[in-house]
C-alpha cells in the first residue's frame, strides 16, 4: 500500500522545554495512523535560549524523520513557516505550534478533512486557552483577514492547519520579503474547511508574541495582499474634503445671517489638528506600501538559513 506522506512544520522559539514533548506526541499519534508516513521539520527562529541545541539533539536521535533548520536572525513565525514549507516533501503539510497547545494527537481530524476533498483545513477551538492579550491579537487577525483578504465570516483561521501539496507549492512561489501565510492560503484556494479540536493551556513559558510583533503582523496583513487601505484612504480624503467644503459654506452663510458671529479659535484648531492627523495617517499608509515595494524590489530575503541538521549545511 502506498502511504500518504505528511510533513509537520513547526516554527520554534523559546521552546527548549516543550518541543521534545510535541515530537513525542507526533510520533505516538502517527504510529497509530498506518495510512501515513511522516517527516518533521523544526525551524529555529534564532531563539535566544537553547532551542537549537535541543533541535539538533532530537534530529540526531531521529535523523530519518526530523530535520532542523536554524535561522541567522529572528525573522518571525511566518518566515519560519515559509522555510518549513520550502523544505517539506510531503503530500500533506501540517503546521502547528511548538508549545504543545495545538494538539498533535488530533491531527487525524485535519488529515481526514484533506482525504475527504478539502484543499486546506484549519483547527477551530471552542475554548482557547491563550491569555487576554493573545486572544485580542487573534481576534484582530480574524477581523483583518475577513475585511482585507476576503476570508469568509464562518471560516476560523489558526496556527494549526494543514494543506495539500499543490497549495504548499503555490505558497512557496511567493518570494517577496513579507510573507503572510493566511493570505497565501486564501489566494490559492477557496476549498477550505474547519475541524474542531481542543486547545490546551500553556504549561511552560509564555507566548513569543508581544505588542511589537503583533503590530508588525497586523501591518503585514494589511499591506501584503490587499490595496483596500489605500482605497480607504482615498474615501476618507473625499469625505474630509466634502466636510471641509460644506463647513466653509456654512461659515459664510452664518457670517451673512449673523454678522457678529465669531468662529471660535478652539473649533478651528480642532479641525486643523484632526485634518492634519488624518493626512499624516494616509501618507504613512502610502509610505508603508512604497517602502515595502522598495524593499521587495531589492530582494530582501524572507529568511536566511545559518545551518541545517542535514547535508552538513
Amino acid at each position: 500500500m502506498i502511504k500518504t506522506t505528511v510533513s509537520f512544520v513547526i516554527p520554534c522559539y523559546r521552546s527548549q522545554d516543550t518541543i521534545e514533548s510535541v515530537i513525542t506526541e507526533i510520533k505516538e499519534t502517527m504510529s497509530g495512523l498506518m495510512a501515513y508516513s511522516y517527516e518533521i521539520i523544526l525551524v529555529n527562529d534564532c531563539s535566544p535560549d537553547n532551542t537549537w541545541e535541543k533541535v539538533k539533539e532530537l534530529a540526531d536521535k531521529n535523523s530519518d524523520i526530523i530535520m532542523g533548520i536554524n535561522f541567522s536572525k529572528n525573522f518571525g513565525q511566518h518566515a519560519a513557516l515559509m522555510a518549513g514549507l520550502n523544505a517539506a516533501k510531503g503530500d500533506y503539510v501540517v503546521c502547528l505550534d511548538d508549545d504543545g497547545q495545538t494538539p498533535a494527537n488530533e491531527v487525524n481530524k485535519l488529515l481526514g478533512a484533506l482525504d475527504n476533498g478539502a484543499d486546506a483545513v484549519y483547527a477551530r477551538y471552542a475554548h482557547k486557552q491563550h491569555n487576554c492579550f493573545r486572544n485580542f491579537g487573534s481576534a484582530m487577525n480574524e477581523w483583518m483577514a475577513h475585511v482585507m483578504l476576503g476570508k469568509p465570516k464562518d471560516l476560523y483561521v489558526s496556527s494549526y492547519f494543514a494543506v495539500k501539496r499543490f497549495v504548499a507549492d503555490e505558497m512557496i512561489r511567493y518570494d517577496n520579503s513579507y510573507p503572510y501565510v493566511i493570505g497565501l492560503v486564501l489566494r490559492t484556494t477557496s476549498n477550505i474547511v474547519n475541524v474542531d479540536v481542543n486547545h490546551r493551556k500553556r504549561e511552560i513559558g509564555q507566548s513569543g508574541y508581544d505588542l511589537k510583533k503583533l503590530m508588525k503582523l497586523w501591518i503585514n496583513g494589511f499591506t501584503a495582499f490587499s490595496i483596500k487601505p489605500l482605497r480607504l484612504a482615498t474615501l476618507f480624503g473625499f469625505v474630509f474634503s466634502l466636510a471641509g467644503f460644506l463647513y466653509g459654506v456654512y461659515t459664510i452663510i452664518k457670517k451673512f445671517v449673523y454678522p457678529v458671529a465669531f468662529v471660535g479659535f478652539a473649533a478651528l484648531m480642532s479641525a486643523v489638528v484632526f485634518m492634519g492627523g488624518a493626512i499624516l495617517f494616509m501618507l504613512g499608509m502610502v509610505g508603508e506600501y512604497v517602502g515595502r515595494s522598495y524593499i521587495s524590489q531589492n530582494k530582501n530575503p524572507q529568511y536566511v538559513i545559518r545551518e541545517t541538521t542535514r547535508d552538513g549545511k
